[in-house]
C-alpha cells in the first residue's frame, strides 16, 4: 500500500453475541472497512483510548456496562471535541430506549435481526452526515484532551484552552506521539529545530507552561520520564 493510499474507514463493533460481530466485520469488512471487535463494555472504553475509531457500533445489552453508560462515558470523556460517531445495534426497540440513546449523542439506532445490506448503508450515512474520517484527520484526542488542527483550539475537559503557537506546536508534537516516550532532543527536533542539549530549558520552560495551563485539572498527562524526556498519557 503506497503512502497516498488512504486509511480504511476504522469501525469498533461491541457486541457479547460472537456471530454478531463476526457478520459485522465480513459485511463491513467487504466493503473496506477495518473492523475491530470486542464484546464487553470496558474493553470498548480501552480499544477507543487505544486507538480511535471512525465509527462505534455498539450493543445495549453488555454484561459489564451497558451500551448507554459506555456511551455516557464516551462523550464525557471527548470534551468539547467532535464526537466519535455511536450507532446502537440492539434487541431492544422501545421508544424509551431510543429517546436515551439521542439524549446522549447517539447518532443512529438498527434493531435486531437486521439486514447486513441496511447495516452498511447506515454506516456509509453516518460516516457521510458526521465527516467520517475526518475527525481523525483532523482533531487529536486523548483522554479529555482535544486539539483541531483546523481551527488550533484546544480544549481539556470541556473548558477551552488558550495557547501560544510555540505552546499549542509542542502540545500538537505530544498529542500526536500520545502515550509514547520523546526524548528531548526529539522534541527539540520537532518544535524549535534544535538538535543539541544545550537548549533543554527552553523546552523545560514550555513543559511547565504547558502543564500550568494542560493540567490544572486532573488527571495529569504531561509527564517527565527520568533521564530521558516527556511523554503525554495517563498517569500509571
Amino acid at each position: 500500500m503506497s503512502d497516498s493510499t488512504p486509511p480504511k474507514p476504522h469501525v469498533l463493533a461491541v457486541d457479547d453475541e460472537e456471530h454478531i460481530t463476526e457478520l459485522v466485520a465480513m459485511a463491513l469488512g467487504i466493503h473496506g472497512f477495518d473492523v475491530e471487535r470486542v464484546a464487553s463494555g470496558r474493553a470498548a472504553l480501552a480499544a477507543i483510548d487505544a486507538r480511535r475509531p471512525d465509527l462505534v457500533l455498539l450493543d445495549v445489552m453488555l454484561p459489564d456496562l451497558n451500551g448507554f453508560e459506555v456511551a455516557k462515558r464516551l462523550r464525557q470523556n471527548e470534551g468539547a471535541g467532535p464526537g466519535i460517531p455511536i450507532i446502537f445495534l440492539t434487541a431492544r426497540d422501545s421508544t424509551s430506549d431510543k429517546v436515551e440513546g439521542l439524549r446522549l449523542g447517539v447518532d443512529d439506532y438498527i434493531t435486531k435481526p437486521f439486514s447486513v445490506e441496511e447495516l452498511v448503508e447506515r454506516v456509509k450515512a453516518v460516516l457521510r452526515r458526521t465527516g467520517g474520517t475526518a475527525n481523525r484527520t483532523h482533531t487529536l484526542t486523548y483522554h479529555d484532551l482535544a486539539l483541531d488542527e483546523e481551527t488550533r483550539d484546544v480544549w481539556r475537559a470541556g473548558k477551552f484552552i488558550d495557547l501560544t503557537p510555540t505552546e499549542y506546536k509542542l502540545l500538537h508534537y505530544l498529542l500526536a506521539n500520545a502515550k509514547r516516550v520523546l526524548t528531548r532532543d526529539q522534541i527539540l527536533e520537532a518544535v524549535w529545530d534544535y538538535t543539541f542539549a544545550g537548549n533543554a530549558s527552553v523546552l523545560e520552560t514550555y513543559i511547565s507552561y504547558l502543564r500550568h495551563k494542560i493540567d490544572d485539572v486532573d488527571p495529569p498527562l504531561i509527564h517527565t520520564v527520568r533521564g530521558v524526556g516527556y511523554s503525554l498519557r495517563l498517569p500509571r
